[in-house]
């Protein structure tokens, strides 16, 4: 073998090593990557909230109950004729309770099943709903509770009644869009208020 040839030889050897030596860095290298990357989970604001105190509701409409002091009460600005119905809102949670009250006239289960109606329309988005009965004999009010899971737009919908004259339905809405993952620590703790305007209602004759 000539002396250009074995030059030729040895060059090639050489670009044969860088290669291997190269193609075993890159080997390396994404192997490393893969080993040390480990994905981040999904991350949400933390939330702080207020202590937990309560006012009366205070309005000329034929009920009342306590609702927080970090809340707002007002005539339902979308049915101004409707004189006895009634918005809370929660500013600081982006939230509102809607509260639509009817004198009963021999068509309590007709309200009944209307309520149940617009509860179970959440079906589609929610996981589950959940039917608790509230009985407060004292006060001569009675009712269900809708306990509506998942990313309904609507976690928490109700009525109430005396049976003979007085009915109210109210449903709980977070002007949010419908994420449980992170909106669960804020329906936790209006659900807590909903409980507290449900079990404090009573009624009253207006003059």
């Amino acid at each position: 073998m000539s002396q250009s040839h074995q030059l030729n030889h040895y060059k090639m050897i050489q670009v044969k090593q860088i290669l291997i030596f190269l193609s075993l860095g890159l080997l390396i290298f994404f192997d490393s990557c893969r080993k040390e990357y480990t994905p981040r989970p999904r991350g949400y604001f933390r939330i702080s909230f207020p202590v937990k105190s309560y006012k009366s509701l205070q309005m000329p409409v034929p009920y009342d109950f306590q609702i927080p002091v970090y809340s707002n009460a007002g005539h339902d600005s979308l049915n101004l004729k409707q004189l006895d119905w009634v918005t809370i809102e929660v500013p600081a949670n982006h939230a509102q309770i809607h509260l639509s009250y009817k004198k009963i006239d021999k068509n309590l289960g007709e309200y009944i099943e209307e309520s149940r109606t617009l509860a179970y329309k959440h079906s589609q988005k929610a996981s589950s709903i959940e039917e608790q009965i509230f009985i407060n004999p004292s006060k001569k009010v009675f009712g269900t509770i809708y306990n509506i899971k998942g990313n309904a737009a609507s976690p928490m919908q109700f009525y109430m009644t005396d049976s003979i004259k007085h009915f109210l339905r109210g449903s709980l809405y977070i002007k949010e869009i419908p994420n449980i993952d992170s909106l669960q620590p804020v329906i936790e703790f209006l659900n807590q208020d909903v409980i507290r305007l449900i079990e404090t209602t009573e009624w009253k004759e207006l003059k």
